[in-house]
């Protein structure tokens, strides 16, 4: 059983950077965030492969946001910088047990509980 534990999210401003983390042990392919506004759909953000730290990344993320893990200590990181109002949203770490398809919520196999970012403008 993979269990996802995130930290790290809070309130930051417009063009500010956050760091969130997520611990998740256990047999995995690679890990992931997505993210999920309030009356929106959950949106991928990031993945990474376990074997060779492939990244992917969603376009709305893509070139402000990094994606990296320390696998001897079981954590993958979300770098945000240059934090826009519309980054606000709960985080979810995503875990895949399976490869390909990050970006689809139906690939996921193991959610986290979520954490609050918040950019204020």
């Amino acid at each position: 059983q993979v269990h996802l534990v995130e930290s790290g999210g809070g309130l930051v401003q417009t063009g500010g950077s956050l760091r969130v983390s997520c611990t998740a042990s256990g047999p995995l392919y690679a890990k992931g965030w997505f993210r999920q506004a309030p009356g929106k759909e959950r949106e991928f953000v990031a993945a990474i492969t376990r074997s060779r730290a492939e990244t992917y990344y969603g376009d709305s993320v893509m070139g402000r946001f990094t994606i990296s893990e320390d696998n001897a200590k079981n954590l993958v990181y979300l770098q945000m910088n240059t934090l826009k109002p519309e980054d606000t949203a709960v985080y979810y770490c995503a875990a895949y047990k399976r490869p390909l398809y990050y970006s689809s919520t139906e690939r996921v196999d193991y959610w986290g509980q979520g954490t609050q970012v918040t950019v204020s403008s």
